[in-house]
């Protein structure tokens, strides 16, 4: 793969934002200039030995794979590989797989797939920058004794009631524990029997030896290894214990030499920690300046949605979803399946900038996003939503047969001649929209009812003569009359003058199809406000399931393929369940805002 993509990017100037102000000032002053890069992640000694680094700047997006991705990380992917390429360097995806409880290869390979739908890669410099925190645990248990040598980390025995009662609060200092101050000896012992499963789980823990009285409390002497006896999706059996993940991760962005270790702001009270833990190692020889330093940026919300994976998880297991790509889920494969673009969420994502604050979102930014996308792409066609049958009860005396067919036609897109005509044809029995007919119209109502006039569009004008019902008063069918001479586009179609136009599609070509149409999944903005059971809010009128009729044109649709429904919005094949014999359409956005409230 070429590395031309990876120059300063030649796009037009992004907003600026404190995260480029941050960046353009470190190269500027030349920060990370001639720094070397062994090649591979490693320690201070294998970069040492490598060649100056060919990237600017190195930035990572490092997922725990346990779970799906969902629209929240998007804006982070979006930034992090955005900036990357921005200024001529690399982006590394990174799991962040130190909890074997919780991941799974499912996830990893969900995730993968993920970021490349967005439109990005890890490969750059001839190297795929794909990487597992896993593949460090060797370094880490070596600088974890590092620490114990020189008196920085100790084996706490406490239960973790008696740690979490001696650990304070924000108005009590911590308590030292009655092993920290043991001999290093003893304490190097202990975490060598941890390794080798000599204790059961939770037993004990090592900690580093910072500050108990420390006013920030992720400096009293946070936990590092925990003993947990689980098989790991990518080393199996061989560790039984594990780091935690406020020491892996600082350890993992120096390894790997990143520049600028971006995260949301929950981990701002955590930076004087990572600073902390990468200066000793340092300190040591096991690491080499300049150390990566962490920036925190606000997190994305958007309104109507959760972004816990845990919740999103419960919602999966309990089944009140139908996995993780349901088309109501803000999953980035749920968002993917419903028929959202990865051009629309990257504009969302770039469009909301990066700021020192949480922000919320309208979802309707998103469908904005997506309209602007598909406007210019997507195919127009004619469905029929929730069909009734129209009855031309003098189309033989207009055309000569009920056997034959009228054709007409429409283009494929209004601005792009290059994609040709649509082809249908009229008939004496037609499907339209069951709401363009009232028996008696509402003020304003200008399409069907009877003795009045309306355009089949890109049709005839009919005239309304009134409905047929069955035994409870349901209409069953319309019952109109052609107008001679008023087809679209021929001398004196113009005629006669209606105010409304209605779609329809054929019952001699008409294609069946099962349509999906989806509403928000909660009923409230914020649906685990307050601490709020995010259950009790959930929306039992997401889903709505109707059969339906498209244009004849779309019986060749593929999965994944989008069209403009006409008056209807936009709409996908099902990317799972679409089959050319049994049509399946989702509806992603309508043609105007649909979530206002």
């Amino acid at each position: 793969m070429s590395d031309a993509k990876h120059a300063p990017s030649a796009e037009p100037v992004k907003p600026a934002n404190f995260l480029r102000a941050i960046i353009e000032r470190d190269l500027e002053a030349g920060t990370y200039a001639q720094r070397p890069f062994g090649g591979q992640p490693g320690d201070a000694a294998l970069h040492a030995a490598g060649q100056p680094d060919p990237a600017r700047v190195r930035l990572r997006f490092p997922p725990e794979p346990n779970g799906y991705l969902h629209v929240g990380h998007a804006k982070s992917i979006c930034l992090n590989f955005g900036l990357a390429r921005d200024y001529g360097g690399v982006c590394h995806l990174r799991f962040d797989d130190t909890n074997p409880e919780k991941e799974e290869q499912e996830y990893v390979d969900a995730i993968e797939e993920m970021v490349k739908w967005l439109g990005w890669d890890w490969d750059a410099f001839g190297t795929a920058h794909l990487y597992y925190a896993s593949n460090y645990f060797d370094f880490m248990y070596r600088a974890a004794e590092y620490l114990i040598s020189q008196g920085l980390a100790y084996v706490d025995e406490q239960s973790a009631d008696q740690m979490r009662a001696n650990r304070g609060d924000f108005t009590t200092p911590g308590t030292n524990s009655p092993f920290r101050d043991l001999p290093v000896e003893h304490h190097l012992g202990r975490f060598r029997e941890m390794r080798a499963g000599q204790h059961p789980d939770g037993a004990m823990v090592l900690r580093a030896k910072i500050d108990m009285a420390s006013p920030n409390i992720n400096l009293r002497d946070p936990a590092l290894y925990r003993i947990r006896r689980a098989t790991h999706h990518n080393t199996g059996d061989q560790w039984c214990i594990y780091p935690m993940y406020a020491y892996a991760h600082p350890i993992e962005d120096a390894l790997e030499r990143i520049t600028h270790s971006i995260c949301t702001l929950e981990f701002e009270d955590q930076r004087p920690w990572y600073d902390w833990l990468l200066e000793r190692l340092a300190e040591g020889g096991l690491l080499s300046h300049p150390l990566p330093k962490q920036y925190e940026f606000g997190r994305l919300n958007l309104s109507y949605v959760i972004t816990s994976k845990r919740k999103l998880k419960q919602l999966v297991d309990e089944k009140h979803v139908e996995g993780w790509d349901d088309p109501r889920m803000p999953t980035l494969a749920g968002m993917r399946r419903r028929g959202y673009t990865p051009a629309s969420i990257r504009k969302m994502a770039d469009d909301s900038g990066a700021s020192k604050s949480n922000i919320w979102l309208d979802y309707s930014v998103l469908d904005i996003a997506l309209r602007a996308d598909l406007e210019e792409q997507a195919p127009r066609a004619m469905a029929v939503i929730d069909p009734v049958a129209l009855k031309l009860t003098n189309y033989a005396e207009v055309f000569g047969s009920d056997s034959f067919h009228e054709p007409c036609h429409a283009p494929a897109h209004p601005h792009k001649p290059e994609l040709g005509q649509r082809q249908f044809s009229l008939g004496p029995q037609l499907w339209i929209e069951r709401d363009d007919f009232a028996e008696v119209p509402a003020k304003g109502f200008f399409r069907l009812f009877p003795g009045n006039k309306v355009r089949l569009k890109y049709g005839v004008i009919i005239e309304c003569t009134g409905c047929e019902k069955d035994a409870d008063g349901k209409v069953t069918a319309v019952t109109a009359t052609v107008v001679p001479d008023t087809k679209s586009g021929t001398p004196g179609a113009d005629s006669v003058k209606v105010k409304g136009t209605i779609t329809w599609i054929g019952a001699h070509e008409a294609v069946a199809c099962e349509m999906r149409l989806f509403d928000r999944l909660f009923t409230e903005a914020q649906p685990d406000a307050g601490g709020r059971d995010f259950l009790t809010v959930l929306n039992p009128n997401s889903k709505h399931v109707l059969r339906s009729y498209l244009e004849p044109g779309l019986a060749g649709a593929k999965p994944d393929d989008k069209f403009q429904f006409e008056r209807h919005g936009y709409f996908v094949a099902d990317r799972k369940d679409h089959r050319a014999d049994a049509p399946v359409f989702n509806r992603i956005a309508g043609l105007k805002d649909s979530w206002a409230r």
